[in-house]
């Protein structure tokens, strides 16, 4: 659970990497593009160019380097030829990358060219509430702190926390301690240390926060169809508060 400061660094460098991808997809046009095309660039990206390792694929047998999950679909959605990214979607790409042994986990929702003022909203609020409960975390915080914090902004903003799913921690396995959920009450739950290294990736909702799984036992979607948008970060407590190891260049903690 608690990494040394050595395995931070090198989960650092594989959050480091990691934006990257991301930086490749934000210069990427994706209208027109199938989610199985936007799989394959970013797996030969991570194997090719980067010389890491997409962690997702072979994960419980999953067959592909990301999770591409569009307009009603709240996560673990399964890349496909026939799943074209249109004007006026929303996408979230799910990706993880190993290197040196450790995993970083990190997610962003695009906007496909113009979208609706509602959708864009929802995205703006979601990637706001990711940071609310990053900025709960520090030394002698507890993870009830962090899921208050997102909990509380996506209900002023008038959005549901999907509940089914939750940050974890994260090292040299995907999914370690603790569990991060998204809800909660301050001052409750497991106090954080240095050290720990954890994901925050709240998910939410338009309307009800109700999910379904579909036929194919990985996509996830809103029960009544309405819009989902989702944000991730891998962090690690630091002795004064917070590091973002998957920090992308364009934001600021």
């Amino acid at each position: 659970m608690v990494k040394r400061p050595d395995e931070v660094e090198i989960m650092a460098e594989a959050g480091r990497l990691l934006a990257s991808v991301f930086i490749l997809l934000d210069r990427t046009p994706m209208a027109g593009l199938s989610t199985l095309a936007i799989d394959t660039l970013v797996e030969t990206y991570i194997v090719e160019t980067l010389h890491a390792r997409p962690a997702s694929k072979g994960q419980y047998g999953y067959r592909y380097a990301l999770n591409a999950s569009r307009n009603a679909v709240v996560c673990h959605g399964m890349p496909s030829e026939t799943d074209i990214l249109a004007e006026g979607d929303i996408v979230n790409f799910d990706i993880t990358l190993e290197k040196g042994g450790y995993i970083a986990d990190s997610s962003k929702t695009y906007l496909i060219g113009s979208v609706a003022p509602a959708a864009k909203r929802l995205v703006q609020v979601t990637y706001e509430a990711l940071w609310q409960g990053i900025r709960a975390v520090r030394p002698g915080a507890r993870l009830g702190d962090i899921g208050h914090a997102i909990q509380r902004h996506a209900k002023r903003n008038g959005y549901t926390i999907v509940r089914d799913y939750c940050g974890h921690g994260i090292g040299r396995q995907m999914h370690e301690e603790p569990q991060v959920l998204h809800f909660g009450k301050p001052g409750t739950g497991l106090s954080l240390r240095e050290g720990m290294v954890f994901t925050i990736e709240p998910m939410l909702n338009q309307g009800s926060a109700r999910v379904e799984t579909l036929a194919d036992g990985w996509t996830v979607v809103t029960a009544d169809g309405k819009l989902s948008a989702q944000f991730e970060h891998t962090v690690a407590v630091t002795r004064s508060g917070v590091r973002v190891l998957t920090l992308r260049p364009d934001e600021a903690v």
